[in-house]
């Protein structure tokens, strides 16, 4: 599948472009069937953010981050040469109803992902695969189109309960927020971002699981100068294309492409 010009054109103009069907209703099923068996071992307070880079050793997320349809439609607004930077999932849990007054809801805030990622240039495209249905009701990602051009410096949020890896926060102005979208997506599909676009979600106040796998992509001129903002440096491996720059290590791919 390749993205259509008009949504290469969204993509451009807004930063994002979203409801890419990846799979049907079965297909997606048994995404969600290996992700229940991987927090079914980790433990749910862990699969809320510390399920990172399970593309090596979770064949599912393996398959997910190299399906010729996600690689399509990264390759359609990146280019033809895509490096898989990393993979992590963030799952929000509803709470119980008469503890939400008593502890934090776990929330998002506004931020751009490149802004402590330690890349040169600031540039990568983020697919966001829904594990599962994912709404305004349970938390859904929402965005503020066109913020994409430039990275902003950011803080820390002052609300209890933000899920990002150091409480950034980038401040936004009543008109951006206004115009933010939500983002709703079906278990299955999955949307693209810019790596520079203003994102968040909101708590979830359902009753039902919001899990979603990041999956996030470089071209091969992209170098990491820094370290990220948990104190790592990537391990980049080729998924599509070639790689003439040589800035990360080669990799072997842990599983066979399918």
């Amino acid at each position: 599948m390749v993205l259509e010009g008009n949504l290469v054109q969204e993509f451009e103009t807004q930063g994002f472009v979203s409801g890419i069907k990846i799979f049907d209703r079965g297909e997606a099923d048994g995404v969600r069937a290996a992700f229940n068996a991987l927090e079914a071992k980790e433990g749910r307070e862990k699969c809320q953010i510390g399920l990172m880079d399970r593309h090596y050793d979770q064949q599912f997320v393996w398959d997910l981050g190299t399906h010729p349809k996600v690689l399509d439609a990264v390759a359609a607004v990146m280019g033809p040469d895509v490096l898989l930077l990393a993979t992590h999932f963030f799952c929000k849990y509803p709470e119980p109803r008469d503890a939400r007054q008593d502890h934090a809801e776990r929330f998002v805030a506004w931020h751009q992902d490149v802004t402590y990622w330690g890349l040169e240039p600031a540039f990568a495209v983020t697919a966001w695969y829904a594990v599962d249905d994912s709404d305004v009701e349970n938390g859904c990602m929402r965005a503020i189109p066109g913020t994409h051009q430039g990275i902003r410096e950011h803080g820390k949020s002052d609300r209890k309960g933000n899920l990002l890896s150091i409480n950034q926060e980038v401040p936004v102005t009543p008109a951006e927020e206004a115009s933010a979208m939500d983002m709703p997506l079906k278990a299955g599909e999955m949307s693209l971002h810019h790596g520079a676009l203003i994102h968040g979600s909101n708590p979830n106040r359902s009753d039902r699981r919001r899990c979603g796998l990041t999956l996030r992509y470089i071209p091969p001129s992209v170098k990491q100068v820094k370290l990220n903002s948990v104190g790592r440096k990537y391990s980049a491996i080729l998924v599509r294309g070639e790689d003439r720059y040589g800035h990360f290590e080669a990799r072997q791919a842990p599983f066979p492409v399918r």
